[in-house]
């Protein structure tokens, strides 16, 4: 029972992500703690605008969040998938 909550939670998750606008994480108070502390932006700042600019096809401003979105988008893809087929493949056997 647990094992199909999960998947329907794991199944969901995109498709809130998108029901949001792509400006959703635009704004607001930044949660990195090199831009916190020491006010200068590390390798992975605006990764989360950049996804999400990206799961909403706006590749251009997605690219001038951060340029990593070419490797970070296909690795969450990846293990989105690889998590859901797994949490089914344990659903499958119980």
């Amino acid at each position: 029972m647990w094992n199909k909550i999960k998947i329907a939670i794991w199944v969901l998750i995109p498709f809130l992500l998108l029901l949001l606008p792509a400006t959703y994480f635009d704004t607001g108070q930044a949660l990195c703690p090199s831009k916190l502390l020491l006010d200068r932006e590390c390798p992975g700042c605006g990764i989360t605008r950049s996804v999400q600019h990206a799961i909403h096809f706006d590749f251009k401003a997605a690219w001038g969040f951060n340029k990593l979105i070419l490797l970070v988008l296909p690795l969450l893809i990846y293990f989105w998938v690889t998590t859901l087929l797994g949490l089914i493949k344990k659903v499958r056997v119980n």
